[in-house]
């Protein structure tokens, strides 16, 4: 048997639309046994990631069987569609006996996914910054969170389908908007990559998505104020959300945590807290 372990993600980051992602330790786990006779047709999109890597290689797919624990919630800006597909992949890689790097697996599930913010750094852990140049090649870097740094998950009990959250999105944005972004997202990584953490407040900022998306998550903007106000270096919306992200330094995280309960009880949408540090190590496979 092979046991897949997944970390959650954060895309986005802010302004890193579609190419910033963090690897967070919350965990999907995937148990692949072979099973006799040929791999059916459908399935989850667990299913779907194992048997397009058997395909995309031109190998017969083998019947297999799984058994999965899902800790990542869905529909709620933490990357469980990206877990799926990682773990289809990495199995496949694995039982196939194909050996492609880490970073050839990312590249994969990056063009399944059709961009890599989620699928690089579940793969490959820590902060990634990446790209999928003209020809299709991910180009990327990844810088590990220091251990000072944790995160607080602001996680909704209301699902936000990323569908509907892209569908939100404008056509088109002015060149200002675009400076906006492309400087801030300069400055997160560079921040990040130097633990300059009094930057994230203003190197969180976005104007290509958390405005259009703030209608669709009731409080956004107050829970982010509050989250600043409470000492959170930076927050964002987590993805295509609902889930709303901090950075909080270790040594605040006791108070903020406290405080922002506090404030959330007397919210509509049933918020809930949940510290997480960075996960540094990405993916990882294990034979049993």
């Amino acid at each position: 048997m092979l046991k897949i372990t997944v970390p959650a993600t954060s895309a986005n980051l802010g302004p890193g639309f579609d190419c910033i992602g963090l690897a967070l330790k919350m965990y999907n786990t995937t148990v692949f046994e072979p099973s006799p006779g040929p791999f059916a047709d459908g399935g989850n999109l667990i299913l779907q990631s194992f048997r397009q890597f058997y395909k995309m290689h031109d190998m017969a797919i083998p019947g297999v069987e799984i058994k999965q624990d899902d800790n990542i919630p869905m529909t709620r800006g933490l990357g469980s569609s990206a877990a799926c597909i990682v773990a289809g992949l990495m199995a496949a890689n694995e039982m196939s006996r194909t050996g492609l790097t880490r970073f050839e697996l990312a590249q994969l599930a990056a063009g399944i996914e059709g961009h890599p913010d989620n699928a690089a750094p579940a793969i490959l852990g820590g902060m990634v910054a990446a790209v999928l140049d003209v020809d299709g090649t991910m180009k990327y870097v990844k810088t590990n969170i220091p251990d000072e740094m944790a995160f607080a998950a602001i996680i909704p009990a209301f699902e936000l389908p990323t569908e509907r959250a892209r569908a939100a999105l404008p056509v088109t944005i002015s060149p200002r908007d675009g400076v906006f972004n492309a400087s801030r997202a300069a400055l997160l990584m560079a921040s990040v990559m130097s633990g300059n953490w009094d930057n994230l407040a203003t190197a969180t900022a976005d104007r290509f998505h958390q405005p259009y998306r703030k209608p669709l998550v009731p409080n956004m903007g107050e829970i982010i104020c509050e989250s600043l106000r409470r000492n959170a270096k930076g927050a964002f919306l987590s993805g295509a959300g609902p889930t709303i992200l901090s950075f909080v330094l270790k040594s605040d995280a006791s108070s903020f945590i406290s405080e922002m309960e506090k404030f959330l009880s007397g919210l509509p949408g049933g918020w809930k807290i949940r510290l997480l540090e960075a996960d540094n190590e990405g993916a990882l496979a294990e034979w049993l």
